[in-house]
């Protein structure tokens, strides 16, 4: 795959400024697609900068989540972008790798609350509907804002996801993507 399937959009416009103040001046591949509908852009950047800074979830678990998300909706854009972020968090490699397995993330890799969040993400993930047990293990560990925000963010990123696979917007040259 050498490129997406829309081309970039014009990089210009007030859009295009609040996603470059979200990012630090740089515009991704991602936000060059978005661009070609500003509003979309600017809700988009809204949400998205919410849910990974002004949540009271850990970032580790976020970053899981995503990374999470990645794997289960094969977006290697997704993972690349958020890979290094996992690893500031404090994701270890033996966590990234117990990531990578479609077939489920148990173990001795992840805490008890890890391990929940996870089994949460999945089920959201693949059946989209999460089993009252389930349910109530995630409740035994994070407040009702935590689980707005987890919520929240597993159906966030699922967005993503499903945004650059639609659109098979490639991961960055030279990554490599789980």
């Amino acid at each position: 795959m050498t490129g997406a399937r829309l081309p970039d959009a014009d990089e210009g416009g007030p859009a295009a400024e609040v996603l470059r103040a979200r990012r630090g001046g740089e515009l991704s591949a991602l936000d060059r697609l978005l661009l070609h509908s500003p509003a979309v852009a600017e809700g988009w950047s809204a949400l998205l900068g919410a849910l990974r800074n002004a949540t009271t979830l850990t970032p580790d678990l976020t970053e899981l989540v995503v990374l999470r998300i990645a794997v289960l909706n094969d977006a290697p854009f997704e993972w690349a972008a958020h890979e290094p972020a996992a690893r500031r968090a404090g994701v270890t490699e033996e966590q990234l790798a117990a990531l990578r397995s479609p077939g489920g993330v148990p173990g001795a890799a992840f805490s008890p609350l890890q391990s929940a969040v996870l089994r949460f993400t999945d089920a959201s993930t693949r059946q989209v509907a999460v089993p009252d047990e389930l349910f109530d293990e995630v409740r035994g560990h994070l407040d009702d804002r935590q689980v707005v925000e987890l919520v929240a963010t597993v159906g966030g990123y699922a967005m993503v996801s499903r945004f650059l696979v639609a659109l098979q917007v490639p991961p960055p040259a030279g990554e490599v993507a789980g």
